[in-house]
């Protein structure tokens, strides 16, 4: 059996950067499905693209299928044949399914019974005959966000398809699609080396097109891209700002990366360089130079598909489009100052925040009464408490401002600039431009505890908002990210932002009411509650903690997401780095938690104790103050530790007593103590949803 080259390009114009990219597995996937659907051999597949073109290479692809002999069981003889032995349909059916005619069945015995089995012989075929289909099928099997039509046929993709190669080695698969035929000519770069170009087998079409400029592959695109932006910092000694995201865009923008310096004004260098730098990024996908210092250059990196011949031309032009983007961003910017932020907020009432909940005015206003609450939960001075709520009250306001209507990304940071213009302190400044973080796992929390409030204020008012008007995410939907405002909630709480999160939501919740909403409190209130800890639990078991650990600690009846992840995390530790300590811990639980009777109560009668019972009461009393100490210092790993020193008074009690005593009464005491000495670790965590791991 020979082996063969398959080589498969799809020419377009221009696809999007992000869908193209999504393109990849899936032409991976169809390819390998329909090879393995046909019993074809083949070594690999590889996809290389670029915004013009999709190829799928297959190597040592064989040019035939292997011919096969399949022998099928079907039913026993006594059900495939009447009587006076014709099929009956139950081997008729058989039949079919298998392609045989029914008197081809084979009667043999199996297992000691007999039954009938259908041989299928399936010849070889030439795999060439095969591809037509395949090659279709894949182009037709790419799910694309948005497709066309183009031209006077029905077939649609994600941009008009412009030629089409398929070769087995030096033979030409034949291929009709889109009113094209495919062939053996391939296209190289749009201006360096368009083409057309004749490949004479089918392991040539990735050098050829190399050779005509062009780079077929996303991986070596932005190993180019790098390369030369490395380059450029060497000799400007600047620093280049490489976003990932814009990275893999402008990688699926070109098939000859060729990177360029430009230059604006340095008048535009007055304006928030966060503005500036969104233009550049968003907006153009240029790439921002920044000086030693960290302060924005005037200087920003082009990734040109271009003819690096005529780099002048290139860059002038591409000077021209920035230099209005600045413009226009520097003119926004002194509009908006010519007023004070404060003079933005009644505008907000133009802004719906959601149909039911009103505008983001209202908003605001509730955001100032709730920050007012947590500042006052945590413990601020007035100085710090009238900050939040002032924040509070402005963190929203540049929503409506010329800027951020333009430059969508900056909403909070231009807010603070013109806070700070405005003479609002340094802390209310910092806030506002805080207050939307934590935006995605991983990022920056707010610098200061005053913007953790007003952080907090505005993530609990959206999610308590949104669940009393019916509007809690649902399976993947989450429109309004709320899971991922729970998760930035928790991880400020993590860190140390000292107020309760039921507390929180309650009073979230009481100003809605206030407000004249209607809805269930109570259940609203269970509802978010249960948000915010099923958040947590994802949160623990993503950072490695056993689910029963989770589990364990919950069952406990704790609420706080600070708490739960301390306490998790602490016993969690005690298991996998203090073997001793948790098999203590397990051992001591197990044991009391099995002969205990909860309808018996934990009030022991000292007068009836023994003194193996009054040394295991005393252990008790001294754990119950030391974990209370504990618990309410946050120091759950001493809180383990008093636990597990609860193991010997309690092996000390059941070697040298009897819970079962003949008198009732010493044995209903026995039975409190061990509830007693069980009430112990429920406030730590439920120790018996762990045992069974022990």
């Amino acid at each position: 059996m020979t082996k063969k080259t398959l080589a498969f390009e799809i020419g377009t114009e221009e696809i999007p950067a992000f869908d193209l990219h999504d393109a990849i597995d899936q032409v991976q996937k169809l390819a390998e499905t329909a090879f393995a659907k046909n019993n074809i051999e083949y070594d690999s597949v590889i996809v290389r693209t670029t915004p013009r073109r999709i190829i799928m290479l297959a190597k040592d692809v064989a040019d035939e299928t292997s011919a096969k002999h399949e022998e099928f069981r079907g039913p026993a003889c006594r059900i495939a044949f009447d009587a006076d032995g014709n099929p009956t349909k139950a081997a008729a059916g058989f039949a079919r399914g298998k392609g045989v005619a029914v008197e081809d069945l084979i009667r043999r015995e199996d297992n000691g019974a007999e039954y009938v089995f259908a041989c299928v012989d399936t010849p070889a075929v030439l795999t060439i005959d095969l591809l037509p289909d395949i090659l279709l099928g894949i182009i037709n099997g790419i799910q694309w966000p948005k497709s066309q039509r183009w031209g006077s046929t029905n077939e649609q993709f994600s941009r008009p398809v412009r030629w089409l190669f398929a070769m087995l080695d030096g033979d030409v698969i034949p291929i009709q699609y889109a009113g094209l035929t495919s062939g053996n000519l391939t296209y190289g770069h749009r201006f360096l080396a368009p083409g057309p170009f004749e490949v004479p087998e089918a392991k040539e079409l990735l050098k050829t097109i190399k050779g005509a400029f062009v780079t077929p592959n996303e991986e070596c695109r932005e190993r180019d891209i790098r390369e030369q932006v490395a380059a450029i910092e060497e000799k400007t000694g600047l620093v280049a700002e490489l976003p990932a995201k814009t990275m893999a865009e402008v990688v699926n923008l070109c098939e000859y990366p060729t990177a360029m310096v430009g230059t604006f004004d340095e008048l535009f260098l007055e304006v928030p360089k966060e503005i500036t730098v969104d233009a550049m990024l968003v907006h153009q996908r240029y790439f921002p130079l920044f000086n030693a210092d960290g302060s924005l250059a005037n200087k920003f990196i082009i990734t040109s598909n271009g003819d690096p011949a005529f780099a002048e031309n290139i860059i002038d032009g591409n000077q021209r489009v920035v230099a209005a983007r600045l413009y226009d961003a520097k003119f926004f910017y002194d509009e908006d100052r010519k007023q004070p932020l404060e003079a933005y907020v009644d505008r907000l009432d133009e802004v719906v925040f959601q149909e039911a909940l009103g505008t983001m005015r209202a908003k605001a206003n509730r955001m100032v009464a709730l920050a007012g609450k947590l500042a006052e939960m945590a413990g601020f001075d007035e100085a710090d408490t009238q900050d939040a709520k002032r924040a509070a009250l402005l963190a929203k306001a540049d929503l409506v401002t010329s800027a951020v209507v333009e430059f969508t990304s900056v909403q909070g940071i231009m807010g603070s600039y013109y806070a700070a213009a405005s003479g609002e302190t340094a802390q209310v400044a910092q806030a506002i431009a805080d207050h939307y973080r934590p935006r995605f796992a991983g990022d920056e929390l707010p610098a200061s505890s005053v913007g953790r409030i007003v952080a907090t204020a505005d993530k609990i008012d959206t999610i308590c908002g949104l669940f009393a008007v019916g509007q809690a995410p649902t399976g993947s939907s989450d429109p309004f990210a709320l899971r991922r405002a729970a998760i930035g909630i928790i991880a400020m709480l993590e860190a140390g932002l000292d107020i309760s999160l039921a507390q929180a939501v309650d009073d979230a919740l009481a100003i809605y009411e206030e407000g004249g909403l209607t809805f269930g409190r109570d259940a609203t209130y269970a509802q978010v509650i249960d948000f915010f800890i099923t958040r947590t639990k994802v949160m623990l078991r993503d950072g490695g903690c056993s689910p029963d650990t989770v589990d364990a600690v919950l069952a406990a009846g704790i609420e706080e997401p600070a708490t739960i992840i301390a306490r998790a995390r602490a016993l969690e530790q005690a298991r996998t780095e203090n073997p001793d300590t948790f098999e203590d811990l397990a051992t001591a639980y197990a044991r009391a938690n099995n002969l205990r009777d909860a309808a018996c109560g934990t009030d022991v009668d000292e007068g009836l104790l023994c003194d193996v019972e009054m040394d295991l009461m005393d252990a008790i009393e001294n754990a119950e103050k030391a974990i209370s100490d504990d618990l309410a210092s946050d120091a759950y790993a001493s809180a383990l530790d008093e636990l597990a020193a609860l193991r010997k008074p309690i092996d000390t009690f059941f070697d040298s007593l009897m819970v079962m005593d003949e008198d009732l009464s010493i044995r209903a005491n026995r039975m409190k103590l061990l509830n007693r000495f069980v009430a112990v670790f429920a406030h730590v965590a439920d120790f018996g949803k762990m045992a069974k791991t022990a």
